[in-house]
C-alpha cells in the first residue's frame, strides 16, 4: 500500500550498480575537483564551471531515471553521491542550473500550472512549502533548500506515457471512465509512491489526455479514446456508464457471496444428516433454497445491467462504423467522377451474371450440405437423449423436481413445501450412504412454515 507521506528513497554510498563514470574510482585528482564547490560566477572560470556542470547535470538525471523516480531532493542526491565520506559541494548549483534550463521544475510550481483542485490537500498527500522557502523566493534567493521537492520534467513525461500505455493495454480500458482507486491499483508497480501517481495524472491532465472529476465523494478519471485524441469533459453518459459498471461489479460480488452461502447451507444439511438431525437438515435446505432464489433474482438484474453495457459499447462501435461509412461515401463520390451510364450498365450486367452463377453454386452446395445437416441433427438428438437419461440416473446431492424443471414453462411456486424438503432430504440421506435409512424415515406431512 502507498503511504501518502512516503518519499522515494535514493540509495546511499555511491552507485551499487556500477553505472558511475570510470573516473569515480580511478582518478582522485579529477574527483576532488568535481566534488569542490562552484565559483560564485561562471565568468570567473567558464572552463571549470562547464566541466563540472557537464559531469553532474547528466548524472543527476540519469540517476533518477535508473531509480524510476520523477521527484528528487538535494538531500537525497547528496546521500546518493557520497564518496569516501564526502558529499559533492556543488549539487545545489547544478539543480539551480537545471531549474533555469527547464529540465527541473519545483513541484509546487508544476502543480500551480495545472488544475489540481481534485487532490485532497487535507490528507497530507502534498505539503505546502515551508515559510522560509516562500520568503527566500520573494527576496530573490535562488538557493535550493535540501528538502524541497523538484520534478524531472522529461522523466515525468516518460512516466505519464508509461501509465497511459498501461491503461490502454488493461481490461479496464473497455470504457474511458475508471475509478481513481482502480487506476492507482493498476499503476502501483509503475509509480513508486502516491505522490508520483498524482503527478503523473496531473501531467496527463496537462496533455489533455485525462480529466478527473469527483462524483458522490469518489474520484473518477476519464481517458482520451486514442493516443492522439484530446479528452472530452465528463458528461452525464460517462457518469451513468460508470455507475452501471460499478453496479455490475457489486452484483457480481454479491452473487459470488450468496453462492458460497448456498454451499455452506448444503454442507450443513449433509452434516445434519450424518448426525441424524433431520429437522436441522430441513432448515438448512430451506435456507439453501431461499438463497438460490435470491441468486436467481440477482442474476436477472446482472443480466440486465450487462445487456445495457453491451448496447452502450455496441453504440460506440456503431459510431465508428458510421464514421467509416461516411468516409467511404466521400471516397466513392471522388471515384465516380469519370463514371458514365454505359460503363454503369455494363458493370450491372457483369454483376447480375456473377450473381446468377453464385445462386447456382449455392443451390448445388445447399443440396449436398442439407443431408449432412439432417444427419448431424439426428446424431445430436440421440446424444441429447443419452445425456438426459444419464442425468436422471446420477444421484444428485440436492435434486430439484425434474418434472417442474424440464417439462413445464410455468413460473415455479415461490413457496418452499416441507414435503418437497422431506423428499430432498431423503435422497440426500441415501447419497450419504444410508445414514438415515429411507424405510425408517418418518413420512409426516408438515404445514409450510416459510
Amino acid at each position: 500500500m502507498w503511504s501518502p507521506g512516503r518519499e522515494a528513497q535514493a540509495p546511499t554510498g555511491g552507485d551499487p550498480a556500477g553505472l558511475l563514470p570510470p573516473e569515480w574510482e580511478e582518478d582522485e585528482e579529477r574527483m576532488s575537483f568535481l566534488f569542490s564547490a562552484f565559483k560564485r560566477s561562471r565568468e570567473v572560470n567558464s572552463t571549470d564551471w562547464d566541466s563540472k556542470m557537464g559531469f553532474w547535470a547528466p548524472l543527476v538525471l540519469s540517476h533518477s531515471r535508473r531509480q524510476g523516480v520523477v521527484r528528487l531532493r538535494l538531500r537525497d542526491l547528496q546521500e546518493a553521491f557520497q564518496r569516501k565520506g564526502s558529499v559533492p559541494l556543488g549539487l545545489a548549483t547544478v539543480l539551480q542550473d537545471l531549474l533555469r534550463r527547464g529540465e527541473l521544475q519545483r513541484e509546487s510550481d508544476f502543480m500551480a500550472s495545472v488544475d489540481s483542485s481534485w487532490i485532497s490537500w487535507g490528507v497530507g498527500v502534498f505539503l505546502l512549502k515551508p515559510l522560509k522557502w516562500t520568503l527566500s523566493n520573494m527576496l530573490g534567493d535562488n538557493k535550493v533548500p535540501a528538502e524541497e521537492v523538484l520534478v524531472a520534467v522529461e522523466l515525468l513525461k516518460e512516466k505519464a506515457e508509461e501509465v497511459y500505455r498501461l491503461y490502454q493495454n488493461s481490461p479496464i480500458s473497455s470504457h474511458p471512465v475508471v475509478a481513481l482507486s482502480e487506476l492507482s491499483t493498476l499503476c502501483a508497480n509503475s509509480c513508486p509512491d502516491e505522490r508520483t501517481f498524482y503527478l503523473v495524472l496531473l501531467q496527463l491532465q496537462k496533455e489533455k489526455r485525462v480529466t478527473v472529476l469527483e462524483q458522490n465523494g469518489e474520484k473518477i478519471v476519464k481517458f482520451a479514446r486514442g493516443p492522439h485524441a484530446k479528452v472530452s469533459p465528463v458528461n452525464d453518459v460517462d457518469v451513468g456508464v460508470y455507475q452501471l459498471m460499478q453496479s455490475e461489479q457489486l452484483l457480481s460480488r454479491k452473487v459470488e457471496s450468496l453462492s458460497q452461502e448456498s454451499e455452506r447451507c448444503k454442507e450443513e444439511a449433509r452434516r445434519a444428516c450424518r448426525a441424524g438431525k433431520k429437522q436441522l437438515a430441513l432448515r438448512s435446505l430451506k435456507a439453501k433454497q431461499r438463497t438460490e432464489k435470491r441468486i436467481e433474482a440477482l442474476h436477472a438484474k446482472l443480466d440486465t445491467v450487462q445487456g445495457i453495457l453491451d448496447r452502450i459499447y455496441a453504440s460506440q462501435t456503431d459510431q465508428m462504423v458510421f464514421n467509416a461509412y461516411q468516409a467511404g461515401v466521400g471516397a466513392l463520390k471522388l471515384s465516380m467522377k469519370d463514371v458514365t451510364v454505359e460503363k454503369a450498365e455494363s458493370l450491372v450486367d457483369q454483376i447480375q451474371e456473377l450473381c446468377d452463377t453464385q445462386d447456382e453454386v449455392s443451390q448445388t452446395l445447399a443440396g449436398g450440405v442439407t443431408n449432412g445437416l439432417d444427419f448431424d441433427s439426428e446424431e445430436l438428438e440421440k446424444e441429447l437423449d443419452i445425456l438426459l437419461q444419464d442425468t436422471t440416473k446420477e444421484p444428485l446431492d440436492l435434486p430439484d423436481n425434474p418434472h417442474e424443471t424440464l417439462y413445464t414453462n410455468s413460473v415455479p411456486e415461490p413457496r418452499i413445501l416441507d414435503a418437497d424438503l422431506e423428499a430432498e432430504l431423503e435422497k440426500l440421506s441415501i447419497s450419504e450412504g444410508g445414514l438415515i435409512p429411507s424405510s425408517k424415515s418418518p413420512k409426516r406431512q408438515l404445514e409450510p412454515t416459510l
